[in-house]
């Protein structure tokens, strides 16, 4: 197959060229820096823009001007450095969404050291695991989360006031207010150096850490900053854990760069979103579809109780929207334009999108490829890539797709290729007018509020239990929640083991997005020759079962 496509080759309409089945992105190309001495956070910064106020505190008020931003990450890289982080240590944030987040990212990233998240609500173990893992030399923490730092002998630096015990070395405060070292020299760091370590269930169901470059996430600013085009100041709501890819794509990188005003929820309550949206004059609104089916349901209340006037835009990420949920978002609130995203751990949050009412009324799709992405749809059986209106496996290519799996070379052969494709295990289609459709999942995670749920890790913990021979864990659907985790269980002989017993087992070691929420008991589990659990046939017999009853 060609790898080389002639431009007269690519059809305008769907952007699939004849020669190689590659789509091209019909975005205009977002332009990348040539200068390879350069990380994401001075690429940032160095921008200009007409922005004044960076970030908002929604449940204090207190705000965080550029200059307040930029002094504060010169003051806290300068302490680290003191500290001795160097170019390639990993540093740990356990913290909820915080006006502090970006700082702590941009402070180590500017050293060219790696900054890891984890989710606030994941348990000692699920911690400790990442820990074992991505070896940090630092932790960055509130006072709360301490007890969840307990066994990791880390020492921590303490955000915001409290005390807790610990290895506490110093203070987010004691750092920012300390006049930076404007003597001590600057490592050289590149746009091929590592900058990010999240965590991501990725294809084949276990956590690993995806590795993204400062090259990475500048592309992936370049294509916010081109799909927003934010010519006047404009004020977002961040509603989404900033640990999570999306959250650090808009918030903490992509949307500061043009100049926007981030208005941050420490915690999301529907309450406080729609006070925020109002005393803030908010006009745009980055949410997953569990927030939108909120609105549409109870608009007549939220339009008599919250002034929404200032909202232009809502954006949708996690799930492509139906054509119910669409048509009666625009129906209930006319003044404001929906857009949609698709985007991977593994594309540092990019891969395809809606910019406009026309667009998100393509009803079902993904969007249209981002600015210098190509996509391929790949039959999963011959390996052939397929053209319009086939389905197949989507792989993307382009510059935000990630380096690869930390400390697991196998993990990374199987999803990204050597010539650069990466194996989204999503089953998709493209259009003749360029848009891609998601039909279903090769991969086995479960998506259950936005959160990725690896069915292994909880069949894992599952055989653990002493009443259980065999079990296997699915993806059920839920209109609230898009899917959640339910079980089928093969109990041992002899165990009168219930529902109730199985959910409170699993509850006892995992984080509340991961808990087993229906049960079933089964006289054994259907796997194929070569024991692979067969999924599909358990997802079919449960939503059969439902749909009986």
């Amino acid at each position: 197959m060609a790898n080389v496509c002639n431009m007269s080759e690519i059809d305008g309409r769907s952007g699939c060229c004849k020669s190689n089945s590659t789509f091209y992105s019909k975005r205009n190309p977002a332009p990348l820096p040539a200068n390879q001495t350069l990380d994401v956070t001075t690429f940032i910064s160095a921008r200009a823009h007409h922005g004044v106020t960076a970030f908002i505190d929604a449940s204090t008020g207190r705000r965080l001007t550029f200059s307040d931003l930029w002094r504060a990450v010169e003051s806290v890289s300068s302490s680290l450095s003191d500290f001795g982080i160097r170019k390639g240590d990993v540093v740990l944030l356990l913290s909820p969404n915080s006006i502090f987040f970006p700082i702590v990212c941009h402070s180590v990233m500017s050293l060219g050291a790696i900054i890891t998240t984890t989710n606030p609500l994941n348990t000692n173990r699920e911690i400790n695991k990442q820990i074992a893992d991505s070896k940090p030399v630092l932790a960055f923490t509130i006072p709360e989360l301490l007890p969840k730092l307990a066994e990791s002998n880390l020492p921590i630096v303490l955000i915001g006031s409290g005390s807790g015990k610990g290895k506490i070395v110093s203070t987010l405060d004691e750092m920012m207010t300390k006049e930076p070292n404007r003597n001590r020299v600057k490592e050289r760091v590149t746009q091929d150096d590592t900058a990010t370590l999240l965590y991501s269930s990725g294809t084949t169901g276990a956590s690993k850490g995806v590795i993204s470059s400062h090259r990475n996430l500048i592309a992936m600013v370049q294509t916010v900053i081109g799909r927003f085009q934010l010519e006047d100041q404009q004020t977002f709501l961040c509603t989404v854990p900033m640990f999570h890819i999306y959250g650090l794509v808009a918030f903490a990188t992509g949307l500061i760069a043009s100049g926007a005003t981030v208005v941050i929820l420490p915690k999301f309550e529907i309450h406080d979103m729609l006070s925020a949206i109002g005393m803030y004059k908010v006009t745009y609104l980055p949410l997953v579809p569990p927030i939108l089916v909120a609105l549409v349901n109870n608009a007549d209340q939220i339009r008599k109780k919250y002034d929404l006037r200032s909202l232009k835009w809502a954006i949708s990420g996690g799930a492509p929207l139906s054509k119910e949920l669409t048509e009666g978002f625009i129906e209930k609130f006319p003044g404001v334009t929906i857009m949609q995203g698709y985007g991977l751990t593994e594309t540092t949050g990019i891969g395809a999108s809606t910019d406009t009412m026309e667009e998100s009324r393509r009803y079902g799709t993904a969007g249209m490829l981002s600015s210098n992405m190509e996509a391929k749809i790949v039959d999963p059986d011959s390996g052939k890539a397929l053209e319009v209106n086939q389905t197949g496996e989507l792989w993307l290519k382009g510059p935000t797709v990630m380096k690869g799996y930390f400390s697991n070379a196998e993990a990374t052969a199987s999803t990204v290729d050597s010539s650069g494709w990466l194996r989204t295990g999503d089953l998709c289609y493209i259009d003749e007018d360029g848009f891609i459709f998601v039909v279903d999942r090769l991969k086995e995670l479960i998506k259950y509020k936005g959160y990725q749920v690896p069915p292994a890790e909880l069949e894992a913990l599952l055989l653990m239990h002493p009443e259980v021979d065999d079990c296997a864990v699915i993806p059920f659907p839920d209109k609230d929640v898009g899917q959640f985790p339910m079980a089928y269980v093969v109990r041992k002989n002899g165990s009168n083991l219930c529902e109730k017993g199985v959910m409170e087992f699993v509850a006892k070691q995992v984080a509340p997005y991961k808990r087993i929420r229906a049960v079933a008991f089964i006289g054994s589990v259907p796997k194929n020759p070569s024991g692979k659990i067969l999924r599909k046939d358990l997802i079919q017999l449960a939503t059969s079962t439902t749909s009986r009853l």
